[in-house]
């Protein structure tokens, strides 16, 4: 499986890491926030030394019950981060974490390369078609409601069956306007109590039944600290056991807080994974 960055086809067939970089005051860990240039460059520089293909930058806060920004906000965020990464490091591969259409043309002329959408163009029904005219590959996300509300929306009559085929409908939609690289998130902790998010990584092998790589983002989640009884910055090693099981369950790319575990990760799972 191969995605188009730039120009450059990146082989997901080994599965990938994808570190996070918030650029916001109220992520649910600290230890993601970013909120000056240093920061970002020495976020940036750390995660791309251990070993990231990509920097997904995220000016929206998407936590439960967390603030609802302006688009000007964001922008205000967003765009200069871009800025002073790419310049520092210009062949950084830069995912662009917002629900938004012109932030995410924005970005991307800015210099971004992905767009990673957790409402998969729901909540705003001008992003797919900016996608298909950016020709970026895009992350399509399962959620319902907001950040804001989603807490309440985790009824399902059959939650891995509800969730295929709510990709099948969005699949088919982006291939209609024409987006040719797309990758999807289950979306672990998004309109998904404890249980239901250990239910869906179980299953995750039936997401291969699409035929496109498959994003995991369970770095220091809530189904990890909460079931532990820690905090997110106890939860490295609860992380990396739930990406292991992502891994052998078909996932291509690990979205982390923590990059050199997450390739540590990958490379002794594929030892396994290689001898069946």
């Amino acid at each position: 499986m191969f995605i188009n960055c730039k120009g450059t086809l990146l082989d997901l067939s080994e599965p990938k890491v994808m570190g996070i970089i918030n650029i916001t005051p109220d992520s649910f860990y600290s230890g993601s926030r970013a909120n000056s240039d240093k920061e970002i460059l020495k976020k940036s520089e750390q995660m791309l030394n251990e070993g990231a293909t990509f920097l997904d930058l995220g000016a929206y806060s998407s936590r439960p019950d967390a603030e609802d920004i302006s688009e000007g906000d964001e922008l205000k965020r967003m765009l200069p981060s871009i800025e002073i990464i790419l310049k520092e490091f210009p062949e950084a591969i830069l995912s662009i974490d917002t629900f938004r259409s012109d932030v995410a043309k924005r970005s991307i002329e800015a210099g971004g390369a992905i767009i990673n959408d957790i409402s998969a163009g729901i909540l705003d029904d001008k992003m797919l078609k900016t996608v298909a005219d950016l020709q970026v590959p895009y992350i399509m996300m399962h959620m319902k409601g907001t950040p804001q509300t989603m807490k309440a929306q985790n009824q399902y009559e059959d939650l891995v069956g509800d969730i295929l085929f709510y990709f099948s409908e969005r699949i088919a939609e982006a291939r209609k306007l024409g987006i040719n690289d797309l990758i999807i998130d289950p979306g672990f902790g998004f309109a998904k109590n404890i249980a239901q998010n250990f239910e869906l990584l179980a299953k995750l092998e039936l997401f291969k039944n699409l035929e496109l790589p498959l994003l995991a983002g369970l770095s220091r989640k809530s189904m990890i600290w909460k079931k532990l009884r820690i905090a997110p910055e106890d939860a490295l090693n609860g992380t990396t056991s739930l990406n292991t099981i992502a891994l052998l369950k078909g996932a291509s790319i690990l979205r982390v807080h923590d990059v050199k575990e997450a390739l540590e990760c990958i490379k002794l799972t594929a030892e396994v994974s290689n001898l069946f």
